[in-house]
């Protein structure tokens, strides 16, 4: 029995809990803008960026003129739990 492919998605993210959380009660849900379909998929696992300080993190921010980075458009850590993990790891 295969399911729908949002019962085999609620399925597999139940059996990868670690990997995935989300807070709609949040005031801020969803803090970037993104595609409505895609707003389920939307993890809050990594709220504050762990990549944050890594000058070569691989996600798409600007670096503003006072050296620091805006990572309003970054949603690396949202949808790619594996490479923020692999990221730290070699860190």
């Amino acid at each position: 029995m295969k399911g729908s492919e949002a019962q085999v998605k609620h399925r597999r993210r139940k059996q990868m809990s670690y990997r995935f959380f989300q807070n709609k009660e949040c005031e801020y849900f969803p803090c970037h803008k993104i595609n409505e379909k895609h707003k389920d998929d939307f993890s809050c696992l990594f709220c504050y960026c762990p990549l944050h300080h890594i000058k070569d993190c691989g996600g798409d921010f600007v670096l503003l003129e006072n050296g620091c980075k805006d990572c309003t458009n970054c949603l690396l850590p949202h949808f790619h739990y594996d490479y923020v993990v692999q990221k730290l790891t070699k860190e």
